[in-house]
């Protein structure tokens, strides 16, 4: 699941997530942003890191990460020190998502400088080694391997830095289109020497497993992730979601 942090309170954004983790849901994500992507533009919202934080100290089993944080709104080293610390207050649940950043709300009215498209790819492909470095240099140690999740569908670069990188992708789209990204993960997986079967394939999915479910389950996919905001937080198909991976994983 992933629980936007907009428009609700903080006690509901950690019921919800609560809720994620009694019903079984094996992921719970928030997003990286200042100012709600729907509905009134000012309107409620949370930080994404104290939020992750909070939610590792109140749940017990279920993974957290950011689906997923901007590289450029902290330092790659600062970073890997939050990612370790979470790590280790979560005792080893933290997923680790990272993108190169879109929302140039977020970058004009915090003052970052928004660049360009290419040039924040750039940033992202030059601070992913800094992140692992200081993985391996901080004390203590991570408790585990911290899972490295990009976002993004970019064929040219982003991609390839998943094939360099990542130990997740996740894409946006219908069967086909994700079809076409595998593909082409794939062969960049070739040309960086990485077995493809490494990358953990995941989805964003609107609508009932019956309609989507087997079509990305075919290709490779194995992580099913529904989004809401709030305050509502509406995740009308998550039962049937669970039920169609329990059917899954017993077959």
């Amino acid at each position: 699941m992933q629980i936007q942090p907009q428009h609700a309170d903080w006690s509901r954004l950690r019921d919800t997530a609560l809720m994620a983790e009694e019903k079984g849901v094996d992921v719970a994500f928030t997003w990286d942003h200042f100012f709600p992507l729907h509905g009134e533009p000012d309107g409620r919202h949370f930080e994404c890191w104290t939020t992750l934080a909070a939610w590792a100290e109140a749940t017990s089993r279920i993974e957290l990460g950011a689906l997923v944080t901007c590289n450029s709104y902290r330092n790659p080293d600062l970073l890997a020190d939050m990612s370790r610390t979470i790590d280790h207050i979560s005792t080893g649940r933290l997923i680790l998502g990272i993108g190169s950043g879109w929302f140039q709300k977020d970058y004009d009215e915090y003052g970052y400088e928004f660049g360009t498209k290419v040039g924040r790819l750039d940033d992202l492909a030059a601070a992913l080694p800094r992140i692992a470095s200081r993985l391996g240099q901080l004390n203590p140690r991570p408790t585990r391997h911290i899972p490295v999740l990009i976002g993004g569908g970019g064929e040219k670069k982003t991609l390839r830095l998943v094939a360099r990188h990542a130990d997740i992708w996740h894409g946006f789209g219908e069967p086909d289109m994700i079809e076409r990204k595998h593909r082409i993960l794939d062969e960049w997986c070739t040309k960086e020497g990485r077995d493809p079967a490494a990358i953990e394939r995941s989805v964003t999915v609107k609508g009932s497993p019956a309609d989507l479910g087997p079509a990305f389950h075919v290709l490779g996919t194995r992580l099913f992730v529904l989004a809401a905001g709030g305050p509502d937080f509406d995740f009308a198909f998550l039962d049937d979601w669970l039920a169609w991976r329990d059917e899954n994983n017993a077959g």
